[in-house]
């Protein structure tokens, strides 16, 4: 990672993350009676986790609604979830306000053109892999990990070691 982009994840205060094709891979399976299954990576829930233990909050937005999002979000130690948050513009504002963050103290994680405006404005846009082109063209930085598939976690640990916080999240989580 070059020098600029250490900086810019080193400002990092908050992450907002998006759900499908983010924490998830991106398909949608339902069961017999209509009910939505996700597939979360384990990892990427332990990278929330870390930046949790070291105070770096997590916020999902997302303009699903289902409550597979909201168990997941729990288990993970995410501060907060913003269901139906369309446009995520509109939200974005409403967070800065809420956790006194600046543009440059925010990292977000999307995929899709849906994330196109938050890419942009926030201090460190990152793009998963199997993102669309639009996305990774603006991104300041593209995961070697597909959406759910430990992006989150690749991303988590950029934060944490930017801020020479690697190892005392390490410690901490095994004194936990």
């Amino acid at each position: 990672m070059d020098k600029r982009l250490k900086e810019k994840f080193k400002k990092i205060k908050l992450l907002i993350l998006d759900v499908d094709g983010v924490l998830t891979d991106g398909r949608m399976v339902y069961d017999s009676e209509g009910r939505q299954i996700k597939f979360f990576n384990v990892k990427d829930g332990l990278g929330v986790y870390l930046l949790k233990l070291m105070g770096i909050k997590s916020i999902i937005l997302t303009a699903d609604n289902s409550q597979v999002v909201m168990r997941r979000a729990q288990d993970m130690g995410v501060e907060e979830v913003y269901a139906e948050a369309y446009p995520k513009t509109k939200f974005y504002e409403e967070i800065k306000k809420k956790y006194r963050v600046k543009d440059s103290e925010i990292c977000f994680i999307g995929d899709d053109l849906l994330d196109l405006e938050l890419i942009k404005r926030v201090g460190v846009g990152v793009a998963v892999k199997d993102a669309c082109n639009e996305i990774k063209k603006i991104a300041d930085y593209v995961t070697k990990k597909r959406g759910g598939r430990g992006a989150v976690r690749e991303v988590c640990e950029l934060i944490l070691k930017s801020k020479g916080l690697w190892k005392e999240a390490l410690k901490k989580f095994y004194l936990v």
